[in-house]
């Protein structure tokens, strides 16, 4: 199927154009080639261990040519629930993500609600003991994202999404889910762009590629970051393409484009 109508491209960034400070194989020439395609790029993150100014600074300094608007975090999907919801919450989320709830944190009184990302000095048995206590009393919890795991230098380590599972089941009721794979953030990714006219590209067989394909889109699956063998055989339909690293992505999608 060739993607002659393709007006948008959505780009996960850990482990799809970096890992830590690595960039990914061919990753800036690659991301060069795209935009001289004109197609609308955005870049769509679950990461939640820097705040977006963090997380644009470094991808900056690692030689990539974006804008920060460009950039699209579950962070700050998570602060607008808060924000709509008028929610005070215990946040357990990394120190450098904090600046990403500036204003919510000053309240009088008990958290009516936890937040859950990536903080692994917040994942203690205190700590989650006491997010599970304000569970039990009515507050609501909130998932950045359920990512199971994701790539650092050092190897695979676990994502938010174990200690998520934990809460729920102890507390008896699900998290709301703002994150990838959320219809709702890919939608708001594609800024009105219909899904069929649209591909994701990321390591993330469940919440990069088969969320995107839930919603109409074309999943290319990357062979870098969190990716596993056999990870493409997870989903059905399978992704549309499965590919070495993000440059390979980008070289099928103008050639796709081009047929």
């Amino acid at each position: 199927m060739a993607l002659k109508g393709l007006r948008s491209v959505l780009i996960d960034l850990s482990g799809t154009l970096h890992i830590d400070n690595e960039i990914t194989p061919g990753a800036v020439d690659a991301l060069k080639r795209l935009r001289e395609t004109n197609v609308i790029i955005k870049f769509v993150t679950n990461t939640t261990k820097e705040s977006k100014r963090f997380l644009y600074e470094r991808l900056c300094k690692l030689g990539f040519d974006l804008k920060h608007d460009e950039i699209l975090t579950s962070l700050l999907a998570a602060r607008q629930v808060l924000q709509s919801e008028s929610l005070r919450p215990m946040l357990l989320v990394d120190s450098a993500a904090l600046e990403d709830f500036e204003g919510l944190t000053n309240f009088e009184g008990e958290p009516d609600s936890v937040v859950v990302g990536l903080a692994p000095e917040h994942f203690n048995y205190d700590k989650l003991n006491q997010a599970f206590r304000l569970l039990l009393e009515g507050a609501k919890l909130i998932a950045i994202h359920e990512g199971r795991y994701y790539k650092r230098a050092d190897g695979l380590a676990l994502g938010p999404g174990p200690f998520v599972k934990a809460l729920e089941y102890a507390a008896g009721g699900p998290a709301t889910v703002v994150g990838k794979p959320s219809a709702e953030f890919f939608h708001i990714g594609l800024s009105g762009v219909h899904p069929a006219s649209a591909v994701m590209i990321g390591d993330d067989v469940n919440d990069d590629i088969n969320g995107a394909q839930n919603i109409g889109m074309h999943g290319y699956l990357v062979q870098t970051g969190k990716y596993r063998p056999g990870d493409e055989d997870k989903i059905s339909p399978k992704p549309f393409k499965t590919v070495p690293n993000f440059a390979a992505a980008v070289e099928d999608i103008i050639k796709q484009m081009n047929s």
